[in-house]
């Protein structure tokens, strides 16, 4: 177990450019499952989370092979179903949020898909209704053994249906469509989730053969194949690490220059930082983040103190909430920071406090932030980081605080992201990876 030292206080300078979409990369890693042929991928992050959906996908019996640092061929040509049912598969899946995406494809090539309850973040209830009501619909027969927690997906060939969606759940409508290409008949998908990801997992099965209407909106309509092909496809730029870097840009006063975003797939994210008071320069696909030495947060027409909450595409992902957050502490200006989909992930303020930051925990969705105008600096303290976003949330915090902090728990953040302290160091960040 390792953990991050760090030295805060320091001003950074240079170029960053965005790993691969983690979001987007586990869905196009379970895609592969859907052919027999091969199928590259590139852009795709080497962070913990991506590797360890790899090794599941190569206990079922993927070929894959790793091409460079952040592309794979994958061939999924000897998949065998049983090895489901293996100790291996279920130590691997139950460790990985990210591991319901290979039902949908599963049920849909092999007419089975089974699965221990997925791990992840520690962040709230994270239902699996919308994917598991949307086999049903499709034809699967679902049993939930509560002794071993081991969800049961089978049918024959999936037929398509009209769904009306309880949620616009991106990982839900991205495994009913991976099931759905494979489908005898049209599946319509309404209310679907429309996000860059989704629409690339799209993009990607239509190369490979499926036929997808709709893509971008929340009305998807699938029409069923025989089969699908091969194809290479690439990975957008990660949204929340650009967000990240927009918000660590801010609270330590630094000019940082952003290289290829992904600018028309970043929907409010600009904005939203922008109400922070937050300077952005959009140079073609690159975001220059110049050195403030204060910013304002924005209030409504009507002078209400302002409000930012997380909404479905194009709204603000509720991955940026906790980077909003910290940004806020440093504001001129009060904030309403409002996490609506998850009831956990707000309850890492309590270390912000600790390092001096003015907060309010209104209830477990909504915390209000009045910023402290750079009156004096954050604290260095000791923390540990609950969940990917709050643990790198941390890390900005750190990196602007006086003095020094220590932050355990770091394969938090290395689940989501690539050689973060390298990367900051490089830019003069003072981070040590050192044993816990």
């Amino acid at each position: 177990m390792y953990a991050f030292e760090i030295e805060g206080g320091h001003r950074l300078k240079g170029e960053l450019r965005p790993q691969g979409a983690k979001n987007e990369a586990l869905q196009l890693v379970c895609a592969t499952l859907l052919t027999p042929e091969p199928v590259t991928l590139s852009n795709i992050p080497d962070i913990e989370d991506i590797r360890k959906l790899i090794e599941l996908l190569a206990c079922l019996g993927v070929a894959v092979e790793r091409l460079d640092k952040n592309s794979y061929r994958f061939e999924a040509r000897a998949i065998d179903p049983e090895a489901m049912h293996s100790a291996e598969y279920k130590k691997k899946a139950s460790s990985l949020r990210g591991s319901v995406m290979v039902l949908g494809p599963m049920l849909a090539r092999f007419g089975k898909g089974y699965l221990p309850r997925p791990g992840g973040d520690k962040i709230g209830r994270r239902r699996l209704d919308t994917h598991l009501v949307g086999f049903q619909n499709l034809g699967a027969r679902f049993d939930y053994s509560h002794d071993d927690k081991f969800y049961a997906v089978e049918a024959g060939r999936l037929k398509g249906q009209y769904m009306l969606l309880e949620e616009a759940s991106v990982t839900g409508t991205a495994n009913l469509v991976m099931a759905a290409v494979l489908a005898q008949g049209q599946t319509t998908l309404y209310n679907a989730a429309c996000e860059p990801y989704v629409q690339q997992l799209c993009r990607m099965l239509n190369l490979m053969g499926a036929r997808i209407e709709g893509i971008g909106s929340n009305l998807l309509r699938v029409e069923g194949v025989e089969a699908l092909g091969g194809c290479s496809f690439r990975a957008l730029p990660d949204m929340i690490e650009v967000g990240s870097f927009i918000g660590l840009a801010a609270m330590t006063q630094s000019e940082i220059l952003l290289k290829d975003v992904g600018y028309e797939h970043l929907g409010m994210l600009p904005l939203a930082f922008q109400r922070l008071g937050v300077q952005l320069e959009r140079r073609g696909d690159d975001i220059l983040v110049p050195a403030q030495e204060r910013y304002q947060v924005e209030s409504f027409i009507d002078g209400s103190i302002m409000h930012l909450a997380d909404a479905p595409w194009p709204g603000i992902s509720p991955d940026l909430l906790s980077i909003l957050l910290v940004v806020a502490t440093q504001a001129k200006g009060s904030v309403l920071i409002h996490q609506k989909m998850f009831e956990s992930r707000l309850f890492f303020v309590d270390k912000l406090i600790d390092m001096g930051a003015k907060i309010i925990l209104c209830d477990p969705h909504r915390a209000t932030v009045i910023g402290i105008d750079r009156e004096y600096p954050l604290r260095g303290t000791q923390m540990s980081s609950p969940d990917i976003r709050a643990g790198v949330a941390l890390l900005i915090a750190a990196l602007s605080a006086k003095g020094k902090s220590r932050i355990f728990n770091i394969d938090q953040i290395d689940r989501g992201y690539e050689a973060i302290d390298l990367r900051l160091n490089a830019l003069g960040a003072k981070i040590q990876r050192v044993e816990a």
